[in-house]
């Protein structure tokens, strides 16, 4: 029997209260959290949690379903190599929220298991429940009230409700979305962790969203291609600073190119003006073209 549930994190300001929450229907299901943490601290958690409430059963596949390809990511494609190099990364810094990493590391440990991406806020119940969850339990630690932990996990009855009521799954492989919504979505959390600081300090880390091809040129004018990333961060170079990012458009171009353009609050009151050209490749979408400009 497949165990079928969504997990999702949320946090106030991230950081800020933060909270997580895993759900499979209205009889199982969990959440909690922290008075102050990251959004991805809580995903994390959440597959966490999710995998401890069902570690009696090991023999119950887990299917996994995500909104965050960073949460995917660090489980499914980074983790072992953290953790051969002693939880660093490969430019010998510490990796982030290690400590829910190893327990992790121990808690998927001769389980099976497997992740499904689905894009967030589109209606899919199980996210939607979890998200619910997770915010109300930031909410709660932001108000300093207890959140509701839920009922935990109940054996056999999950399972068969997880099968029965499950919302449509998103499809198979998170990269080769079928309609051009999802691929917007797609684009959109792929450029989220290209982003990310703890991914921007080490290369094998973010070259996974890179194509061959990629090139950039950078607010100040400068090209970056691969090679260039390659030698800049394991020469301990530091890539130019990221902020938040304020969506102007994510569309797809045809089946096999994306555009995503947001402005990006960075260094101060600095407001730069980003295009990325997302590729559709055999081992999903990668970053083919991006630009930064300075707005006047």
């Amino acid at each position: 029997m497949t165990i079928t549930a969504a997990a999702d994190g949320s946090a106030l300001g991230n950081p800020g209260p933060a909270g997580w929450a895993w759900y499979i229907d209205e009889a199982n299901w969990a959440s909690g959290g922290w008075d102050h943490g990251t959004n991805n601290m809580g995903e994390l958690q959440a597959v966490l949690e999710l995998f401890r409430a069902t570690a009696q059963y090991p023999e119950q596949e887990l299917k996994i379903l995500c909104d965050s390809q960073y949460a995917i990511n660090c489980i499914s494609k980074w983790m072992p190599g953290w953790k051969k190099r002693g939880w660093k990364k490969a430019d010998g810094k510490p990796v982030l929220n290690q400590e829910i990493l190893k327990e992790l590391d121990a808690a998927i440990k001769d389980r099976k298991y497997t992740f499904e991406w689905v894009k967030g806020h589109a209606g899919h119940d199980l996210n939607e429940a979890a998200d619910d969850r997770a915010r109300a339990a930031a909410t709660a630690h932001q108000q300093g009230t207890a959140p509701d932990p839920g009922p935990g996990y109940t054996a056999g009855a999950a399972s068969a409700a997880a099968a029965s009521t499950a919302a449509p799954a998103a499809p198979a492989e998170a990269t080769a979305p079928k309609s051009a919504q999802d691929t917007a979505a797609t684009i959109y959390e792929l450029e989220l962790g290209f982003l990310d600081p703890q991914i921007r300090t080490s290369f094998a880390e973010l070259s996974d969203f890179l194509h061959p091809g990629y090139q950039e040129v950078t607010r100040g004018g400068g090209l970056l291609d691969v090679a260039t990333v390659r030698t800049q961060l394991e020469a301990g170079a530091q890539l130019p600073a990221t902020g938040e990012v304020q969506v102007l458009t994510a569309r797809e171009v045809d089946r096999d190119l994306a555009l995503l353009a947001y402005r990006m609050k960075v260094e101060g009151s600095t407001i730069l003006v980003v295009s990325s050209w997302w590729q559709r490749t055999e081992s999903g979408w990668k970053l083919r073209f991006r630009q930064e400009t300075v707005q006047q």
